[in-house]
C-alpha cells in the first residue's frame, strides 16, 4: 500500500519519529541510571552498620598508649599540632607545618616522626611495609591512623594555610593534581575533574570544581574497604590512584604525597570528618 504523504512530509514524519524515539530512549536511560544510583546509595547505607574498622580503631588506641620501642615510651606525648598527646580534632587540621621538623606533615608522617624520635624505632623498619596485604593483619601505622582519625569524627576540617611552607605544599599539590603523565596521559583530574563519572559502582567526586564532592572525598578517608577486608588510609588511597594511572608508586609519606593531601584537605575545609568510613 502506498503512503498518501508526499516525500517531504514523509521525511519530516520520519525525522519526528526518530527524535521521539531518541528522547524516549534518553528518558529511559536517565531513569535507569537514576535507579542505579539510588540502589548504590542504599547499598552504601546498609554497609554503614557495624563498620569493621572499629576493631582496627581499638587496636590503634591500644598501640597509642603502649610503651614501645628501645625507649619504652608511648605516643601519648606526640604533638600532632594541638599539643602533646592531644588527638581530639588533630587529624582534621592536618597536614600542617611543624617547626621541630621544619616541614609540612600529614598524620602518618607525624606518626612516623614520633615513633622514631620518641620511641626510638628505626625509620626504615617502620616505613618498610606501611600497608597490609590481602588477608594480613592491619599494620601498626594503619591501626594508629584509624584511631587518630576516629578522634576527629565530627570535627570540621581546617587544614591551615598560614605558613609559607603550607602554602607552597598546596601549590605543589594542585600542580600534581592536574599534571598529566604515564602511558595513558592521565592526571588526577582525568577522573576527578568531571561531574557524573563513575567506575563500576564507585562515583568519582569532582574534586576540581565541586566543593561538596571535594569535602565528601576527603572526610571519608581513611575507610574500610569491604572488597579488601581492610582499612585503608589516605596515603594508600593516593598510591592506589597512582597505580591506576600506571604511574610509578607514590612513596609513603613522601613530600609529593603530603602536597597532594594538603591540596585535598584545603579544598575540603569546613566539612566535618566522617571517618573511618566504609566503602565498597
Amino acid at each position: 500500500m502506498q503512503s498518501s504523504l508526499s516525500p517531504g512530509r514523509r521525511s519530516r514524519r520520519l525525522a519526528a519519529v526518530a527524535v521521539a524515539a531518541t528522547a524516549l530512549a534518553s528518558a529511559a536511560g536517565a531513569q535507569q541510571d537514576k535507579g542505579t544510583v539510588e540502589a548504590i546509595e542504599r547499598y552504601r547505607q546498609l554497609l554503614q552498620d557495624g563498620n569493621p574498622a572499629e576493631l582496627t580503631v581499638a587496636r590503634g588506641e591500644s598501640l597509642f598508649r603502649e610503651k614501645r620501642g628501645p625507649n619504652q615510651v608511648s605516643l601519648e606525648q606526640c604533638d600532632f599540632g594541638l599539643g602533646p598527646g592531644v588527638l581530639k580534632g588533630a587529624y582534621a587540621q592536618l597536614p600542617r607545618y611543624f617547626a621541630d621538623a621544619d616541614q609540612v606533615m600529614d598524620f602518618e608522617a607525624r606518626l612516623v616522626h614520633c615513633m622514631v624520635t620518641q620511641q626510638g624505632l628505626d625509620r626504615a623498619a617502620v616505613t618498610k611495609n606501611p600497608y597490609s596485604g590481602a588477608g594480613q593483619r592491619q599494620t601498626d601505622i594503619e591501626a594508629l591512623t584509624a584511631f587518630g582519625v576516629e578522634m576527629s569524627r565530627g570535627v570540621p576540617v581546617n587544614v591551615p594555610q598560614k605558613h609559607e611552607k603550607e602554602k607552597a605544599a598546596f601549590a605543589r599539590g594542585e600542580q600534581i593534581f592536574y599534571m598529566r603523565g604515564g602511558p595513558y596521559d592521565f592526571s588526577c583530574a582525568t577522573c576527578h575533574g568531571v561531574t557524573g563519572q563513575r567506575i563500576r559502582l564507585q562515583d568519582l567526586p569532582n574534586i576540581s570544581e565541586n566543593k561538596a564532592d571535594a569535602q565528601r572525598a576527603f572526610t571519608t578517608w581513611p575507610a574500610y574497604r569491604v572488597s579488601q577486608g581492610a582499612l585503608r588510609t589516605m596515603q594508600w588511597r593516593l598510591n592506589d590512584c597512582f597505580r591506576q594511572q600506571r604511574w610509578p608508586d607514590l612513596v609513603f609519606i613522601s613530600p609529593a604525597s603530603i602536597d597532594l593531601i594538603t591540596f585535598l584537605g584545603v579544598k575540603a575545609n569546613g566539612a566535618k570528618m566522617d571517618a573511618p568510613a566504609i566503602k565498597r
